[in-house]
């Protein structure tokens, strides 16, 4: 009992945050959707890390190291190094031709950066960002129904309802700002809950030497830091790996939910004041993450008797006391809904802005009833979706950073392409994506980075032929 009452606790407390941003609310679709490019630089940093430290680092990457052992560290490194090299610079230039344009999705900043207006890349934006960024979301309310069908015995469907109901509640409420103020109160439970989880695991191990100690005798390969199971053996199999997850991190430009916080920014000036925040608490959520997958593999070592994406609950039921259990949980369901939230709202803005037939008749209140619409088709899709949360994510991450980011690096740098151009460039990396997936290519490298390679391909070609011409 003293499990569901804590949960609940801390579940109304995001949902009050969340309604109280109303409070600030100016009942405008710009205020809706963007918050009025009026956000500070920590909530820009804290509300962009919760997002993108999803039901996939609480669920998916623990798992993933319960697994894989130690080597997981590599997906940090090259995810933060990768997303490093972006931020240098394309988020201030977004934040720029955000305000500079008056656009109000993702996709329209990339069919209006120098001040055209691609009718058809903004719709095929639309449609990627829909189908991807809906079946992400669905991930994310799968994560929660994990959590809560091991801890209280519930069914599946029963917490991606309850986080659905949630996310709609505030959104509803606020737009934007609800999910930022939420996410930023959500990040600093879903680091506290993380910390603990790991602290009391290695306490009960003995300290942190009877710790090292247990995780040497996991298996022979747990500690390697070369993972197990390349398809290239040796420094180039390690290589090309590694690189991989750079790609993926450099994808982050790809992702609408999570750039769409960039542009709220009060002044883009200030990016090197949001990049500091960033990533402080991006690296610690990724340390603590593949610390807790470890503690698992110790405590829990029947690897080959439960699901490994279920570690983490599992763990904090094994060893916490029930209150604590509870905020663990609320952890959890954090993750999952600062993501999800921002997800739906991105989707919202692609529905009211990238559709010709829509984008001149899109009023306040259609908005609005357009985040409806979404939560219900995500939650459609996580209740009848049976793959793993860290495939779903995966997938989707993927193919929009494969679509999107070689588009906007080319924008971010001063290049400027036509509309069919930049159509290619889209649909090039999200076939070259899926192609190199379904060939079984994706454990020699993760399929976003051929796939981002790709999209730079239609834009060099066209380069090469102008050149020839000329």
């Amino acid at each position: 009992m003293a499990i569901i009452i804590s949960f609940l606790l801390f579940l109304l407390f995001f949902v009050v945050i969340g309604v109280l941003s109303s409070l600030k609310n100016k009942h405008t679709t710009d205020d809706y959707l963007l918050a009025g490019q009026n956000v500070k630089p920590w909530l820009v940093a804290l509300s962009a890390v919760a997002t993108n430290n999803s039901g996939y680092m609480f669920i998916g990457m623990i798992g993933y190291t319960y697994t894989m052992g130690i080597s997981s560290v590599w997906m940090m490194i090259g995810w933060v190094l990768g997303d490093l090299l972006a931020s240098g610079f394309i988020h201030k230039r977004l934040r720029i031709a955000s305000a500079r344009e008056n656009v109000l999705s993702f996709s329209s900043v990339l069919s209006n950066w120098h001040g055209t207006d691609f009718k058809w890349l903004r719709l095929l934006g639309g449609l990627i960002t829909i189908g991807f960024l809906g079946a992400y979301a669905a991930a994310q309310l799968n994560a929660g129904s994990k959590a809560l069908h091991v801890l209280f015995g519930w069914d599946y469907s029963l917490g991606a309802i309850i986080g659905a109901a949630m996310v709609l509640l505030y959104c509803f409420s606020g737009g934007i700002r609800a999910s930022i103020w939420t996410d930023a109160a959500q990040s600093f439970v879903m680091i506290f809950a993380m910390g603990l989880l790991l602290y009391k695991s290695v306490d009960i191990t003995g300290g942190f030497s009877a710790f090292v100690q247990a995780l040497n005798s996991v298996s022979p390969s747990f500690l390697s830091i070369v993972p197990s199971g390349l398809q290239i053996a040796g420094s180039i199999g390690l290589g090309l790996f590694i690189a991989g997850w750079v790609f993926a991190g450099f994808g982050v430009v790809g992702q609408p939910h999570i750039m769409v916080r960039f542009m709220t920014m009060d002044n883009p000036n200030n990016m090197g004041r949001v990049r500091f925040w960033y990533y402080l608490w991006y690296i610690s959520f990724y340390i603590l993450t593949i610390g807790t997958g470890l503690a698992a593999r110790v405590l829990l070592p029947e690897a080959s008797s439960f699901d490994a994406e279920l570690a983490m609950p599992t763990l904090a039921q094994q060893i916490l006391p029930e209150a604590l259990v509870g905020l663990i949980l609320a952890g959890l369901f954090a993750a999952t809904m600062s993501t999800a939230d921002s997800q739906i709202l991105s989707c919202t803005a692609s529905i009211t802005n990238d559709f010709p037939i829509i984008e001149n008749n899109a009023s306040y209140l259609l908005t609005k009833f357009s985040t409806v619409f979404v939560t219900v088709t995500a939650l459609a899709i996580a209740l009848s979706g049976n793959d793993s949360v860290f495939s779903l994510v995966m997938i989707a991450w993927s193919a929009l950073a494969s679509g999107f980011a070689p588009l906007l690096t080319v924008y971010a740098l001063g290049g400027k392409v036509s509309e069919k151009t930049g159509i290619l460039m889209m649909l090039s990396g999200i076939i070259a994506m899926l192609a190199w997936r379904q060939l079984g290519l994706s454990e020699t490298m993760y399929e976003a980075a051929p796939g981002i390679v790709a999209g730079f391909l239609p834009f060099f070609l066209s380069m090469i032929f102008k050149k020839r011409l000329a």
